[in-house]
């Protein structure tokens, strides 16, 4: 495990490069996130922004709703985190015939003792990864509801506690591609993020090609370290939770999300879950980039990514063109900021 060197201990480390950030100032928390950041960059060329704020959500304790065409290296971006946090780690390909049972697991008959035993699905782990996960009905998605919001699951009425940290990740396609199922929108509010991933520019094309020229394997990407584990991110959340965040800052969070369900445009806007997850992703940035309090500027980054998929728009709106990034960017640019 990494254990990130402090001034007094710099320790035996791999040099942190200089692009990372790094600032031995900045705290554990932003010395950790850097290391995370320069191993995920080892295999995933120009997502720095999607690092930047999965990042954010895993500290603030979210799930991770990611979304782009296929080939855009959603998966491997997962799996790469996965084996740099040095956590449980589960993927399950979502399918139309996968039941709810598939992923939480279910009781079975043990002969021997004659007697019923728990036989755990791969929900219990620490990272779930979620793939293609609008590629299975709302029966099997609707399975997810509990354990996304309690981090446990009930099977046949015993509750069963996850361990702790526990993420999920999720990727899907957009809903033009043939075979795929709309999320119901309790799943959706309980995604903290949901990030769009878009092509790479033709340098960051041309790149990845050189990396296959010289042995890249995307199925087991060799080199990654792992630079923390379950202790390390608990550390970071004491951390996180010590951000200080005036009334100025409340006001401004409370403003912009209730000004979502205000707007012509829209049906329903974001519920106050949305606010908490807003005011936490901006602890966890502020604690990332070295500070112990909130700025307007985090909120106003985090905007996008975490209130995008909790408004629903009217379907004359929809017609007309207008998208619910278009809305939160006119809130943002309507509400005034904290001085």
């Amino acid at each position: 495990m990494y254990l990130p060197p402090t001034p007094d201990t710099p320790g035996d480390f791999p040099p942190i490069p200089p692009e990372t950030g790094y600032a031995p100032e900045k705290g554990f928390t932003a010395v950790l996130t850097a290391r995370l950041k320069a191993e995920i960059a080892k295999t995933v060329v120009s997502q720095e922004p999607l690092t930047d704020m999965a990042l954010t959500a895993l500290l603030s304790g979210g799930h991770v709703l990611i979304e782009g065409a296929p080939g855009l290296a959603k998966t491997l971006w997962v799996r790469t985190l996965a084996m740099a946090l040095d956590v449980g780690f589960k993927r399950v390909q979502f399918t139309s015939d996968l039941m709810p049972s598939d992923i939480t697991g279910t009781k079975i008959f043990n002969a021997r003792d004659s007697a019923f035993e728990l036989k755990k699905g791969p929900l219990f782990t620490n990272l779930f990864l979620a793939d293609e996960i609008n590629r299975t009905p709302p029966k099997t998605q609707s399975a997810l509801l509990e354990v996304m919001e309690e981090r446990s699951i009930t099977i046949d009425g015993e509750v069963n506690v996850l361990p702790e940290p526990f993420i999920v990740f999720a990727t899907q396609n957009p809903l033009e591609y043939e075979g795929t199922y709309p999320l119901p929108e309790a799943l959706v509010d309980r995604f903290m993020m949901k990030l769009v991933l878009t092509y790479p520019g033709v340098a960051a094309e041309k790149k990845i090609l050189q990396m296959y020229c010289q042995g890249f394997n995307s199925v087991s990407p060799a080199g990654i370290e792992a630079v923390c584990g379950p202790s390390d991110l608990k550390r970071c959340r004491e951390e996180i939770a010590a951000c200080h965040a005036d009334d100025g800052i409340l006001n401004y969070i409370v403003s912009i999300v209730e000004t979502t369900r205000r707007v012509n445009v829209v049906s329903v806007g974001a519920s106050p879950r949305g606010s908490v997850a807003l005011l936490l992703c901006a602890k966890s940035r502020a604690v990332m980039q070295g500070r112990d309090f909130i700025t307007p500027d985090d909120v106003k980054e985090l905007a996008l990514p975490v209130l995008r998929h909790r408004i629903i728009l009217k379907p004359e709106a929809e017609i007309d063109g207008v998208v619910t990034d278009m809305v939160v960017e006119n809130i943002l640019a309507q509400v005034k900021v904290p001085r």
